[in-house]
């Protein structure tokens, strides 16, 4: 762990599931930084916890829900005592600026100020995506420990901080390796969750979490945007209207062609998957006079009662 004096007193969380690819990387992009590394593993059969443990990582293991729940489960249970907490994914890492950052903000961060919002660099086929809308994308991914809790969403999750909150102006680095078969599987997925997320709001079920006066500035504007114009938008016309918004009027189309392979994939082909599988289930559930939780559990086998 850090040898730096001026390392901050920070534990760093990944969930981690089958990331041997990534998480030696990963891990020593935090080595400077962390007092402590919890990885919270859901069942990999690789070699990630081997890698992890032989580089001091201390390793948990819990079945996976979803990305909240997990995360939330990891505060719980790994007695977690430093003074600040992280949140890293296995295929992200910490750039040596926000390092240095973190190094010299956490130990002198006044009494008042309980969470600390990062900018999120999106490197996509090797290319660091400044364009589309894309850069720079605030997100709370550190806080004072006892002060934060992962929402417990199907998709889409970020972190509420009770307190104030800055901004440390220094990049994390999302870098996945894994082939464009795996990216498109990864968010077939994330369509049908993002898809009983929109279903739960339509009902209500939600509602009342979709907006937390905890969360960071950034995220709350996003997310106001996204329940009060885009989903009042028709099916599939939204979907086509946010790719034109971020690849042309946001400029996407100057980084290239991965900024094009980008946008058309995660701009309108995963957001028209998330309209198609909205149409499929509300149609599911009005031909067999179910509730969305039972069309979901029998479609997909998620228990989301």
């Amino acid at each position: 762990m850090p040898t730096n004096e001026q390392a901050p007193n920070l534990t760093i969380v990944i969930l981690t599931l089958n990331e041997e690819r990534h998480i030696q990387r990963c891990l020593q992009s935090i080595q400077s930084i962390a007092t402590r590394i919890v990885i919270i593993d859901s069942g990999s059969t690789d070699n990630t916890c081997k890698i992890a443990a032989s580089m001091g990582a201390d390793i948990f293991v819990n079945p996976f829900i979803n990305h909240g729940l997990q995360f939330n489960w990891g505060l719980d249970n790994a007695s977690i005592q430093t003074d600040w907490i992280m949140r890293l994914d296995a295929d992200e890492i910490v750039t040596p600026e926000l390092a240095e950052a973190l190094k010299l903000k956490l130990p002198s961060s006044p009494s008042t100020v309980n969470g600390y919002t990062v900018n999120l660099r999106r490197i996509f086929f090797g290319k660091w995506l400044r364009r589309g809308a894309l850069y720079p994308i605030r997100l709370l991914r550190i806080w004072r420990n006892n002060t934060g809790r992962c929402e417990t969403r199907w998709m889409d999750e970020h972190i509420k901080v009770q307190g104030e909150v800055q901004h440390i102006d220094a990049d994390f680095a999302d870098d996945n390796l894994n082939n464009i078969t795996w990216w498109t599987n990864k968010h077939n997925n994330y369509a049908t969750l993002e898809a009983i997320e929109l279903l739960k709001l339509e009902s209500n079920q939600s509602h009342p979490t979709e907006i937390n006066a905890t969360m960071s500035t950034n995220i709350k504007i996003k997310r106001w945007i996204k329940i009060n114009i885009y989903n009042r938008m028709p099916l599939g016309f939204r979907a086509l209207s946010y790719f034109i918004y971020r690849y042309f009027l946001r400029l996407g189309f100057l980084d290239g062609w991965q900024g094009l392979v980008f946008h058309v994939l995660q701009g309108f082909w995963y957001r028209f998957l998330v309209d198609v599988k909205v149409y499929e289930l509300r149609k599911l559930i009005a031909e067999r006079g179910h509730s969305l939780a039972q069309v979901v559990k029998d479609e997909y086998g998620y228990d989301i009662s």
